[in-house]
């Protein structure tokens, strides 16, 4: 009876079924994962223009790529649109445009010419990509991890080992070196290192404590980024084949900054001193991968 509707138990429904607004996902959330698909446009692209032997223009697209992996993590703080799925599809991006394509690329270029063995090595880079990537994700969540240490990566970063595996197509580019086929015995042990270095223990540094710039540091910033930017649209290969060279440099430099770290950190902990969380362990900022960009 209707009366006693009262006394039936009360069956409870999603706050969501009632209200469409609460069903539909801001703008700020697909902003960012927008971008990711745009770099994975841009990676996958660069497959086929390395299939026509377009490989200048493959390179171009495997750069845009990084550079839009840049800016989705800080677009997705930006708009505080950070999601778990953004970090997914960053994650499995960033097997595709600096594993896969560099990898397939290489191979096409150059390690093509020593048939299978070359092919093992191309591969070698893209298994080494997902396994880098895959023990970043699994670290980053690591509560225990000491603050100083989100200065570091563990071994070369996914976007930087696409960027090095690529060295010897800029230098072919440049006329430097002879024809990838003609120089493939060499390529290959290149790229075997550059694929163990991205699974490797390594520090390198990550430049992600680099958040805010002082007023007056301002002007200069901008006007070495457009220098920059200028350069490197102008002089393509070359600046490619410069900021490589750096980086190979610092490596050496960000392991004993590392271990230098490490040691008064040791230090402190042994004289009773306590152990800062990173700020990716503190709630606001854990809320994705995506935060700290996996690579």
């Amino acid at each position: 009876m209707p009366g006693n509707d009262m006394h039936a138990p009360q069956q409870s429904t999603p706050p969501s079924s009632g209200d469409p607004r609460l069903r539909q996902i801001p703008v700020r959330y697909l902003v960012p994962n927008i971008v990711t698909l745009l770099a994975l446009c841009s990676g996958i692209t660069a497959i086929r223009l390395g299939m026509d032997g377009r490989f200048e223009l493959a390179v171009a697209c495997v750069i845009l790529a990084a550079l839009l992996d840049a800016l989705d993590g800080r677009i997705a703080r930006a708009l505080k649109g950070s999601s778990k799925f953004g970090a997914e599809l960053d994650s499995l991006a960033d097997f595709v445009n600096f594993g896969v394509v560099p990898g397939l690329l290489i191979y096409m270029w150059s390690l093509n010419a020593l048939k299978s063995l070359g092919w093992i090595v191309a591969l070698a880079l893209a298994l080494c990509c997902a396994l880098r990537l895959a023990r970043f994700n699994v670290s980053i969540e690591d509560p225990d991890r000491p603050a100083w240490k989100i200065n570091y990566f563990t071994g070369v970063n996914a976007p930087a080992g696409a960027m090095l595996a690529m060295l010897p197509m800029y230098l072919g580019f440049q006329g430097l070196v002879p024809p990838g086929p003609e120089i493939a015995k060499f390529v290959l042990p290149y790229i075997a290192i550059v694929a163990v270095a991205m699974v490797s223990r390594v520090p390198t540094f990550s430049g992600k404590s680099i958040g805010r710039v002082s007023r007056e540091a301002v002007l200069p910033l901008l006007a070495a980024v457009t220098i920059i930017a200028a350069l490197l649209v102008t002089y393509t290969w070359e600046m490619l084949t410069l900021v490589s060279a750096i980086y190979i440099v610092l490596i050496p430099v960000s392991s004993l900054a590392y271990l230098r770290q490490k040691k008064a950190w040791e230090k402190r902990m042994a004289t009773g001193g306590a152990s800062a969380k990173p700020p990716s362990a503190t709630g606001a900022e854990h809320d994705t991968l995506a935060d700290i960009d996996p690579t």
